[in-house]
């Protein structure tokens, strides 16, 4: 597996491990913010998505070894969308 993979792994755990947390505490220091994670490490935690993205871009330029997510968000269930209003 090349370190790229290795990465992307990394961050997807950790991602899902936060995620979880919020979930199931809502006093968690992550529960309905917007977290970035670069190279297997939480980079960022933030209210917006566009801080995540600023702060990501200076910490590491590569988006392949970024991951973001809302955190609290639920990720299991299926949104479909029909229409831009």
């Amino acid at each position: 597996m090349n370190s790229g993979s290795q990465v992307l792994l990394q961050n997807q755990e950790l991602a899902r491990r936060i995620n979880e947390e919020a979930r199931r505490d809502p006093q968690s220091t992550y529960a309905g913010k917007f977290v970035g994670i670069a190279n297997g490490q939480v980079a960022v935690v933030a209210d917006n998505w566009r801080d995540v993205s600023a702060r990501l871009r200076q910490i590491e330029p590569d988006p392949q070894k970024c991951f973001c997510i809302e955190a609290s968000g639920d990720y299991d269930s299926v949104r479909e969308v029909w229409g831009l209003a």
